[in-house]
């Protein structure tokens, strides 16, 4: 009986032993499950991660297609915002051009006296304006100052005088007295008593077209005493403003 009851302990023993190892295999098991779950939890994490970088990648991607189109459209409205700068200021020239031509052509002119035979009115080097509408709805009047050429056969160069004597009126200069008409004119411009007449010393009958011109510098002026009366279609305006000096800037008077 002894053995027996040692036999069947040893073999209780030997079902026990089984037991655990198939108990631990079960752990292993399941420990090995876990691992598995683990492993793949890990790789779900990584694979978010990566999705989160490849989402990154890809919003700085777009972050800089979209900069660099913004950089594209702003070069663009520069270039449209440069041309139509330049356009407008083409446009403004050119109308500042066209109406500084009608102005020099139908208004007025600027001028620059040179010499003294207009002195103490006009002085050398004076800068004016020179206006032609009046002489386009009016005829030249008496001590008008005017701009004129002496020579038809020159068209560059120009006189400066004022007119003393009117078409189909009679001149004549005796000593320092102007006649017009056989009547005295009546009249102060002269800086000093005319040393001579001139041509006027005999009397001079203004043609329909023509008129009498004298220097204000009477003694140091060329002037129709010397070049005869002037032609209607020789005069190119009347003097009108001096704008140079600046402090001598002035409407000039002529009457």
């Amino acid at each position: 009986m002894t053995d027996r009851k040692m036999e069947f302990k040893e073999d209780v023993k030997e079902i026990e032993g089984v037991e655990e190892i198939e108990d631990f295999e079960k752990i292993e098991g399941v420990e090995e499950i876990v691992n598995v779950e683990e492993t793949e939890n890990v790789e779900e994490i990584v694979n978010v991660e990566d999705i989160k970088k490849l989402e990154k990648v890809e919003e700085e991607n777009n972050t800089e297609l979209l900069t660099e189109s913004y950089d594209a459209h702003e070069e663009i409205e520069d270039s449209v915002n440069y041309v139509k700068e330049i356009w407008g200021m083409i446009k403004y020239f050119t109308v500042v051009i066209v109406i500084v031509l009608l102005i020099h052509q139908f208004l007025g002119m600027q001028i620059e006296v040179s010499g003294s035979s207009m002195e103490s009115t006009l002085q050398d080097a004076d800068h004016l304006i020179l206006e032609k509408v009046s002489y386009s709805f009016g005829v030249p009047e008496r001590f008008d100052i005017i701009v004129f050429r002496p020579y038809e056969d020159d068209k560059d160069t120009y006189y400066i005088k004022r007119i003393i004597g009117l078409p189909g009126e009679k001149v004549q200069i005796k000593g320092s007295d102007i006649y017009i008409n056989d009547v005295l004119l009546a009249e102060n411009y002269g800086m000093e008593q005319m040393l001579d007449g001139g041509i006027a010393n005999d009397a001079i009958i203004l043609g329909d077209d023509e008129y009498f011109v004298l220097g204000d510098n009477r003694n140091h002026s060329k002037d129709s005493r010397e070049i005869g009366p002037i032609k209607r279609a020789a005069i190119t305006g009347r003097a009108w403003v001096r704008i140079w000096p600046m402090n001598h800037f002035d409407v000039l008077e002529h009457q």
